[in-house]
């Protein structure tokens, strides 16, 4: 999928229920969750300690949840979902996370990107929600990662 033809703020509601397709493949590296794992001080062994992680059920050291939803916002950017013309983006918030899988690591993942809502919140405020549905690349059969995300774009 692709960016819509005349995609500005004036005509987002029309454009609800679009499917901006695929990300790029964004590789969630041992050092990626290292890092992760000290800035949020989550530091489970499940995702940082890669001897213990080998005699695990899984076998490996996974991402973090929450890694995984920050990896939204590239997402977004990627396949375009904000309007040429919004003059600031701020995090509105997430409803509706679902981890469905883990994410072994040195995986990576794309993610689906769709216009779910739109509502005015006043002149030059405009909060938007976007469906987006992760996947390890190479199997868009089966989602790791469902959430709803929120942002409220300035004109």
């Amino acid at each position: 999928m692709s960016k819509p033809i005349d995609y500005s703020l004036s005509t987002l509601p029309a454009h609800v229920g679009h499917d901006f397709g695929l990300s790029r493949a964004m590789r969630v590296s041992q050092s990626r969750i290292d890092q992760f794992a000290e800035c949020s001080g989550d530091d489970q062994w499940i995702h940082v300690d890669v001897e213990r992680a080998r005699n695990s059920p899984i076998g490996n050291t996974i991402a973090h949840g929450l890694l995984l939803m920050s990896l939204t916002t590239k997402a977004q950017y990627d396949v375009g979902i904000f309007p040429p013309d919004t003059t600031q983006i701020l995090n509105y918030g997430s409803d509706k996370v679902r981890f469905l899988a883990p994410v072994a690591a040195d995986a990576s993942v794309v993610i689906r990107v769709e216009l779910a809502e739109v509502q005015s919140k006043g002149p030059g405020r405009t909060l938007v929600r976007c469906r987006n549905t992760a996947y390890c690349e190479g199997d868009l059969e089966r989602p790791v990662m469902v959430a709803e995300s929120l942002a409220m774009l300035m004109a």
